[in-house]
């Protein structure tokens, strides 16, 4: 008795090619076939174009959020004053930093002073957020010491103030002029506050990739913050930079234990949680809606099986009559859909990565054909539309894609396999 074929033999991948590169006159669906394989192109190009800008432009926020922001901030819940003033300064910053400092997985704690002050320079104002720290601090901040844009010579932070891009930009600043900083809480005098008024060289101009901090954010020497805010010998809070940032939770016990009874923390996390939420449902939901997309493309393949089917009916009868079997003849079947889901799932990956790969060029000829300002970045908080191709993305992108094509091939297979050779010579 003669052995039953190997499943996917040499011949059932003859037969298959076959009636894939058939022409329509000789009853084969090549125009429904090339209509398949685009349409799963597309569809796995537009995921993992949507992956790899999701990817991006989280790993964008986050590391401009972790460039130039505290990952935690420690701070007073504040002590009452006999006149019922909440005072939330912290008195004892040098030994509460250096408490903070010794917490496993942080890398640096260092006080800071914050207020709100107007800048001012030839007619032109802009109100921005101080941030008092010292020197040796912000050296160790990589969006603002280590900015792709820079100005001036941070080495001389001492000597004057740094200033966002943004801010320089509204107030037509270079470095080397001075600015007038404009406070309202300033001098106290028998007639009450007056206005503080200095004037500071700025020696740093910075661009630290997010427009809502660039266009708001000055930094100034730790000492001259305090006397100017009227902070002398506190500071407002401790900024902690720690290790591992993704994990700061793991933290969160140990950095309350070194803040002591008073002290309360702040993650980066919280401060940007919800809009990382949202991130989150976004990215599901858009998964959601592509695979959608995906599984429409992959339906072509159905139809154009089926029609294969139905335009091979003889040659289903003959091949069952000559001795394939049931199982040979599916697999016939599943080969012509599986290739085209193959093909085209490969297409779409080399077209998605090419996107990510080269996204800058692609988004500057679409600014520029549709006369530029189609990003805008006091919108969306970042200056660049940006991209990030990972392994995991690709590699969800193609199983969706395969399982899909191999998943509604088989039913089309499956009815030619159990046709009938009878009924399908009958009128032949």
């Amino acid at each position: 008795m003669a052995s039953s074929p190997v499943p996917f033999s040499r011949f059932e991948w003859m037969i298959a090619w076959r009636y894939l590169r058939a022409r329509r006159a000789e009853g084969g669906v090549s125009v429904m076939t090339w209509i398949s394989l685009i349409g799963i192109a597309l569809a796995v190009f537009a995921l993992i174009a949507t992956l790899a800008v999701r990817s991006g432009f989280r790993s964008e926020f986050v590391g401009t959020i972790l460039g130039a922001n505290a990952h935690v901030t420690v701070y007073s819940v504040g002590v009452v004053q006999d006149g019922g003033r909440i005072d939330r300064t912290i008195h004892d910053y040098d030994a509460l930093a250096d408490r903070v400092a010794q917490v496993p997985g942080v890398i640096r704690a260092a006080p800071l002073v914050k207020g709100q002050v107007m800048a001012s320079l030839r007619q032109r104002n802009a109100g921005v957020e101080v941030f008092g720290i010292k020197a040796e601090d912000i050296a160790t901040l990589p969006g603002i010491a280590q900015s792709a844009e820079s100005y001036g010579d941070l080495s001389r932070f001492g000597d004057g103030i740094a200033l966002g891009s943004g801010v320089a930009r509204a107030l037509g600043v270079s470095v080397g002029e001075r600015v007038k900083l404009i406070s309202p809480n300033g001098v106290k005098t028998a007639f009450g506050t007056s206005p503080r008024v200095n004037a500071y060289e700025v020696v740093y101009i910075f661009s630290a990739g997010r427009y809502d901090i660039d266009r708001t954010r000055v930094y100034m020497p730790f000492a001259e913050a305090q006397s100017y805010f009227n902070r002398e010998g506190v500071a407002d809070e401790i900024e902690v930079m720690v290790a591992q940032p993704e994990q700061v939770e793991t933290l969160t016990g140990p950095l309350l234990e070194a803040a002591g009874d008073l002290g309360r923390i702040w993650t980066w996390r919280d401060a940007s949680g919800g809009f990382l939420r949202a991130l989150e449902v976004e990215d599901n939901v858009m998964f959601i809606i592509l695979s959608i997309l995906v599984l429409i493309a992959a339906m072509n393949i159905v139809s154009g099986l089926i029609m294969l089917v139905k335009n091979k009916g003889r040659d289903i009868g003959i091949l069952r009559t000559i001795g394939l079997s049931e199982g040979s003849v599916l697999r016939v079947f599943f080969i012509c859909g599986a290739f085209t889901g193959i093909i085209g799932t490969g297409m779409g990956v080399v077209l998605g990565s090419l996107f990510a790969i080269y996204i800058d060029p692609i988004f500057s000829f679409v600014n520029y054909a549709m006369g530029g300002g189609v990003w805008d970045p006091s919108i969306r908080g970042i200056y660049a539309l940006p991209a990030e191709l990972h392994l995991n993305d690709v590699l969800s992108a193609v199983g969706l894609s395969l399982g899909l094509s191999f998943f509604v091939t088989y039913f089309p297979a499956r009815r030619a396999a159990r046709m009938n050779p009878v009924e399908a010579l009958r009128y032949e």
